[in-house]
């Protein structure tokens, strides 16, 4: 049986990844990059980067073709693109990258770390109406909240 991080790891020996202070640079370097943050559109709105489209992870592969109620036109017509691809800690990103590779997106890269690293990194993030997060709000975002019954049991 796999887990989890199994998964991961196994899409992570073909996936190219960046770590936030790559971002940044890319981000003043290549003027067409596509940020695709693959999180549920709440996460989404709780924060994101400035410029990433919303393709949550449950419907990216009908967002990356043409002819879909999901199409997102500036995903489905950037295979030549370079894309990061972009999660709350960086594992959905990478299987998220992995499939994009797989439907022959050419340059795409997942933020290791996620947004968690990004707000470390001290880098600037907007909520949903696009106005700043602060760092209070961000730290309680990123603080793990398990309930009890979804611990590994003992």
């Amino acid at each position: 049986m796999k887990h989890y991080t199994d998964l991961v790891a196994e899409c992570l020996s073909t996936v190219d990844e960046l770590f936030p202070w790559d971002l940044e640079e890319k981000l003043t370097n290549t003027p067409d990059l596509l940020l695709v943050d693959v999180r549920e559109p709440y996460e989404f709105a709780a924060m994101h980067i400035d410029g990433a489209i919303n393709v949550p992870r449950g419907v990216l592969e009908s967002a990356c073709e043409w002819d879909y109620e999901e199409t997102v036109p500036e995903l489905a017509a950037g295979r030549e693109r370079e894309i990061v691809v972009i999660c709350r800690s960086g594992y959905r990103s990478v299987l998220a990258a992995h499939t994009m590779q797989r439907m022959g997106f050419k340059h795409v890269y997942s933020l290791k770390t996620g947004m968690r690293g990004w707000f470390e990194f001290e880098q600037p993030m907007l909520d949903g109406n696009n106005n700043p997060v602060d760092e209070d709000t961000g730290e309680d975002y990123f603080t793990t909240k398990l309930r009890p019954e979804q611990r590994k049991p003992a």
